[in-house]
């Protein structure tokens, strides 16, 4: 047996192999590390890679090494170096190991670049629409091969060799039923009367007999498949944001961080999802990317000015037969008056019907003071519908798994 082993380098010398088990091993660090780092990153260089830090004791290996045995030296008291009470200063710390108030050695954090393949694999792992169903042909790219029984033509590969043995087999029962027949007539007639004539009827019939081909060409069987069409998942988000004038600057930078990681990740993982973006005041407006994003606009807050305008969206282009529909809302939770009541109502009744899955985000001043929208909201008792808050930049990227995560879905 030979054995080969391919020792050519990658390329720029770099072991592929060795870097994916690494990214394998330690994936729940490397994790930790890219939380951190999306959180300090700024909107636009959200998806690019970089330098993460993994702290030394987590990829640390298990070894063998020498105790503490062996030679000791013990002070008593009497010595000619030490008296008793005496103080000694402190031993320093091991070889390697991280040092005590200043004294002995330590190691820096393991840096790892990542490449933006790598960081956007990492970043979302996992992570999946809920309830994502398979219900229209639309444009169909995906094919799924069925068997569709025997064909008598084919590849030698698709040949089906018990079915062809079968064929075979009746074929010679079939044809050869009549000449056995006639040759077991002929082997009685013998029997009671020989003759030369009878004698060779029967080396004619027994060489026919032998003459059947055990297996013909038309006896083969193939294996036969046909490529049938596979129904795809279209499936349309709903981001809808709060751009009032209570939202503060840094409630909006909250607001768009959430929703430049949920446009990567439905993005990246989804070839058939289309967004609709629609940024409310008092009243709702369907915009672009680019209008939704760095929009300036502001004014007062009527929440359900922007679940009506989804509603008509979905009602003139999106029929819920044919497309898993989907809806994120973002907003500081300040709504005035019967809107968080008529919100909370029409989003029950008249909305989630139709959806797949809504996620409501709130932004509130404090961690803990949910705003009237959110009290509203909380009443809600549908099993598609979440709510999270969030008020700092490190929150943004957990509370986007929790919403989006497998588990859930």
């Amino acid at each position: 047996m030979s054995i080969i082993i391919d020792r050519r380098l990658n390329d720029r010398k770099k072991n592929a192999v060795n870097r994916a088990r690494f990214l394998r091993r330690y994936k729940e660090q490397i994790r930790r590390a890219v939380d951190d780092l999306v959180s300090r990153r700024s909107i636009t260089d959200m998806e690019q890679g970089g330098d993460v830090k993994v702290p030394v004791k987590d990829i640390s290996e298990p070894a063998f090494r020498h105790g503490s045995g062996g030679d000791r030296e013990v002070v008593h008291p009497g010595n000619h170096r030490f008296q008793q009470g005496d103080r000694i200063p402190r031993p320093p710390a091991e070889e390697g190991g991280a040092g005590g108030q200043g004294q002995g050695e330590a190691e820096d954090d393991f840096v790892f670049k990542l490449s933006r393949e790598e960081f956007m694999n990492l970043f979302f792992d996992d992570l999946e629409l809920p309830h994502l169903i398979r219900n229209v042909l639309g444009d169909v790219r995906d094919y799924k091969w069925r068997r569709a029984g025997y064909t008598p033509s084919g590849v030698p590969s698709n040949l089906s060799v018990l079915r062809s043995l079968r064929n075979a087999q009746a074929r010679r029962i079939a044809i050869g039923a009549p000449i056995r027949r006639e040759l077991e007539e002929a082997e009685a007639e013998y029997a009671r009367s020989p003759t030369t004539a009878l004698a060779e009827r029967i080396e004619t019939l027994r060489a026919r007999l032998s003459r059947l081909p055990f297996l013909d060409e038309i006896d083969l069987r193939f294996r036969h498949r046909v490529r049938e069409p596979q129904p795809v998942a279209r499936a349309v988000m709903f981001c809808l944001m709060d751009v009032s004038a209570s939202m503060t600057e840094d409630k909006k930078d909250l607001a768009k961080r959430f929703f430049t990681l949920l446009y990567l990740f439905l993005s990246r993982k989804y070839e058939r999802v289309e967004l609709v973006f629609i940024r409310h005041t008092d009243n709702a407006q369907e915009v672009d990317e680019q209008t939704f994003f760095y929009g300036t606009q502001s004014g007062g807050t009527v929440v359900l000015s922007a679940l009506r305008l989804m509603d008509e969206i979905i009602e003139a282009r999106f029929d819920p037969a044919t497309w898993n529909i989907y809806g994120a809302q973002v907003s500081d939770g300040d709504a005035f008056g019967a809107d968080p009541e008529k919100s909370r109502a029409f989003l029950e009744d008249r909305l989630l019907p139709d959806l797949r899955y809504f996620a409501y985000v709130e932004i509130p001043d404090e961690p803990e003071a949910l705003g009237l929208l959110a009290h509203a909201y909380a009443r809600i008792d549908h099993p598609d519908f979440a709510m999270k808050s969030v008020t700092e930049r490190n929150e943004i990227y957990p509370v986007l798994r929790e919403l989006f995560s497998k588990e859930a879905a």
